[in-house]
């Protein structure tokens, strides 16, 4: 029997995300389309490969099997085509890129000039995601190049430092910290609602630490998904936050923002490169690798 590997595909993208809706969405295929691929291709191959309840769908001991050879064939495929993409020269091809939020969008920009202007024929795609997501993607091959802000857990990707990011407290412009001409006695987010990113972000993992290790407890924290959403919060007065102070450069010089010193305590984190030490490195992904070392790249 040979197996349809347009239907596998179905079947691996919805065992990734555990939903047909957002396998669908990923795979641009109507829902109805994509569930009755996967019907098909469990008629194919003799049993039921996914099970489904209103929790979400997760694989069956079969198709957890399965899953491992699709992947392992999935990640064939991709090594063929970049072994043919590295026989090409930079004139043409595409470089994906994956990057956690803070970095995609505050960070990245001159780096993606530079690259753009050195090697026009190739295609750029840049995805956002947290830490976590941007590991896992970078662990399934789906993207070349892999930049995040928060430590990842040892597995087969490995990180390697690529630049320090300062972070820093920011307050609305009519806080009482705003105030403050002297750095504050950091025990005094005690008293205030500390804003954070979403579970599996890099820039909630690094304050969550420093926070525990110098004993500071917030009054209560509220957890919101994005950096810029996080900042107009901030500034509506809801809460305090401490986020990169490249994403709060604007916000702060127009005055909408203050970022408040806290009084012996420094917030520092590592930006870290993805590596799958495995893989050899397309010429695109290779070129854009030296253009993140080059001091000569204005920094953000």
């Amino acid at each position: 029997m040979a197996l349809n590997l347009h239907l596998l595909r179905m079947f691996v993208a919805v065992s990734r995300v555990g939903s047909f809706s957002r396998a669908a969405e990923a795979m641009n295929l109507s829902q109805p389309a994509l569930s009755k691929g996967v019907r098909d291709f469990e008629l194919q191959v003799g049993c039921r490969l996914l099970n489904r309840s209103q929790k979400g769908v997760v694989p069956t001991s079969e198709g957890l099997a399965l899953l491992k050879h699709a992947e392992d064939l999935f990640a064939a495929e991709r090594a063929a085509e970049e072994m043919l993409s590295a026989r090409r020269d930079l004139n043409n091809g595409s470089l994906r890129i994956g990057a956690s939020t803070t970095i995609a969008t505050y960070m990245l920009a001159p780096y993606l000039g530079a690259f753009h202007q050195a090697y026009p024929g190739i295609d750029l795609h840049l995805v956002s995601a947290n830490t976590r997501e941007i590991a896992e993607q970078m662990a399934a091959q789906d993207i070349d190049i892999g930049l995040v802000e928060g430590p990842i857990e040892e597995g087969v990707v490995i990180a390697e430092k690529w630049r320090t990011d300062i972070m820093k407290l920011i307050v609305s412009e009519h806080h009482d910290f705003a105030a403050d001409k002297e750095p504050i006695d950091p025990q005094r987010l005690g008293g205030e609602v500390l804003i954070l990113r979403e579970p599996g972000s890099g820039s909630r993992e690094v304050v969550t630490q420093a926070l525990a290790a110098n004993n500071i407890e917030p009054l209560r924290f509220l957890e919101i998904g994005s950096t810029a959403a996080i900042k107009q919060a901030v500034a509506a007065g809801i809460g305090v936050s401490i986020v990169s102070t490249v994403a709060t450069r604007d916000q702060v010089r127009l005055g909408y923002l203050r970022t408040v010193e806290l009084r012996g305590l420094t917030i520092e984190r590592t930006l870290w490169r993805l590596k799958l030490p495995e893989r050899t490195s397309r010429p695109a992904a290779r070129a854009f690798e030296e253009l993140l070392e080059d001091p000569q790249i204005p920094q953000p």
